[in-house]
């Protein structure tokens, strides 16, 4: 049992540590508007992403992210917009962490490409659930719920955190910079009677990503790049994706001190246009990286909304 806590204890201590990050996914391409509000719209077209990713799950409790973001473009008084909402929930050990955000940006043309400035608005909820009441190890035995130290009932706290960006796209290349938990939100650990508070750190990012024709047209070749920081510490995700005809993608993913992830990726075209599914699997190349597991799954539908007008044909009277 004492080896059960300790394992439990050292995975939320490595969460809160984490914490000043955002959850990492590896399909970042696909999970721009939770880390840049400047991305709203920026496709063009109504776009629903959901990842699923489960981290190191050799271990009971171990960390598990899904997350679903939408967004759209509109056009209201003769002007751009983009609007859209995410919602993420990690869970780790005992623990819940569950944000959810609303997302504006106003775009505008900008050379050959939109630039959008964003912002977003939401909260952040940390949830200790319990079962009956008391901490239950693998082994089925009951923690003494004697115990000041040991949290009672199932906790919750929340907190509003706001975030702001800047993105530019056109059609070959994408650049954003961005800052979310700008008001550094302290919320109150849940883990914790005697109501100790920790700050979730003000985070930067900065993401671009290019598609390069090769000689063959049917090729193209997808170099994409994040940078996190919370100004202490920083973080960077390099991409590289083949796409084949528009349909069939292979890329490999170098995440620095951490990971070399392997992903592969289908659009299914002929049966529902717009419809991805892909799918990776992190190498770790820390010391811990023996028999644990890390994969994440893609779901990304992208459509439109409206029927385009057929062509018309006028004659002028002057030629009848």
């Amino acid at each position: 049992m004492k080896k059960t806590l300790i394992l439990t204890v050292l995975i939320t201590i490595t969460g809160v540590l984490r914490a000043q990050f955002s959850p990492q996914v590896s399909h970042f391409m696909y999970d721009q508007l939770r880390t840049n509000p400047g991305s709203a719209g920026n496709t063009e077209m109504i776009c629903v992403n959901g990842i699923i990713r489960d981290q190191l799950n050799s271990f009971t409790g171990a960390p598990k992210t899904y997350l679903v973001e939408v967004d759209a473009p509109f056009k209201l008084f003769g002007l751009q917009h983009g609007v859209g909402v995410y919602i993420y929930q990690d869970a780790i050990g005992f623990f819940t962490n569950t944000d959810f955000a609303l997302t504006y940006a106003y775009r505008w043309s900008l050379g050959n490409g939109t630039l959008g400035i964003g912002a977003q608005a939401g909260f952040v909820k940390n949830d200790l659930k319990l079962t009956n009441g008391g901490w239950i190890t693998s082994d089925g035995n009951d923690v003494p719920t004697t115990d000041q130290n040991i949290p009672q009932g199932s906790p919750n706290k929340t907190k509003i955190h706001f975030a702001a960006g800047l993105f530019y796209k056109t059609e070959d290349i994408y650049f954003g910079i961005s800052s979310v938990n700008i008001n550094n939100p302290e919320i109150q650990d849940a883990s914790s009677p005697s109501g100790a508070k920790y700050k979730i750190n003000r985070q930067y990012y900065v993401t671009a990503g290019y598609t390069m024709q090769m000689k063959n047209p049917i090729y193209e070749l997808k170099p994409a790049i994040l940078l996190k920081s919370d100004g202490v510490t920083t973080d960077m995700d390099i991409n590289l994706t083949l796409l084949y005809n528009k349909s069939i993608w292979t890329g490999v993913t170098y995440r620095t001190g951490e990971a070399v992830v392997g992903m592969l990726g289908l659009e299914l075209t002929r049966l529902v246009p717009g419809l991805k599914v892909g799918i990776s699997y992190d190498f770790l190349t820390s010391s811990l990286s023996k028999d644990l597991e890390t994969y994440e799954i893609l779901l990304s539908y992208s459509f439109k909304i409206g029927v385009e007008k057929a062509p018309q044909k006028y004659k002028s009277i002057r030629f009848l």
